[in-house]
């Protein structure tokens, strides 16, 4: 990986993911591996409850400045002022709403969950550190 670092003044053209919040290892952020009691890191082998497992923002990007088009991901805490809470909080909203709305498929609140973050980053400028 280059080590040369950089600030990026870069527009939000889309959203690539739509799924903006993983399930972390504590140790070396990769994605757990969760079932309903138990979480597995493959990587790094951290294990541990399913209830205990905690979340990380991950938000992948297609942006563009005056030149290029660009592929990027945004990770961790620093997304937090853009949602407003941290990601494990925003997972415990989203899972307390499903079980208070009674729905079975969480379809519903991941499409508004989409929207919204469609409308608070595409065809915004921002800088990015690189």
């Amino acid at each position: 990986m280059n080590s040369v670092q950089g600030l990026l003044a870069a527009s939000v053209i889309s959203i690539q993911n739509s799924c903006f919040i993983y399930p972390a290892c504590q140790n070396c952020f990769s994605r757990l591996i969760l079932d309903s009691r138990r979480f597995n890191c493959l990587k790094c082998g951290c294990t541990g409850e399913a209830k205990d497992a905690s979340y990380r923002y991950r938000l992948s990007l297609k942006i563009a400045d005056t030149n290029d088009l660009f592929d990027i991901t945004v990770f961790g805490s620093c997304l937090d002022p853009f949602f407003g809470v941290t990601a494990e909080n925003l997972q415990r909203y989203i899972q307390d709403f499903n079980q208070l709305s009674g729905e079975t498929s969480t379809e519903s609140s991941a499409r508004a969950l989409v929207q919204a973050v469609e409308t608070c980053f595409i065809g915004k400028r921002f800088i990015f550190g690189v």
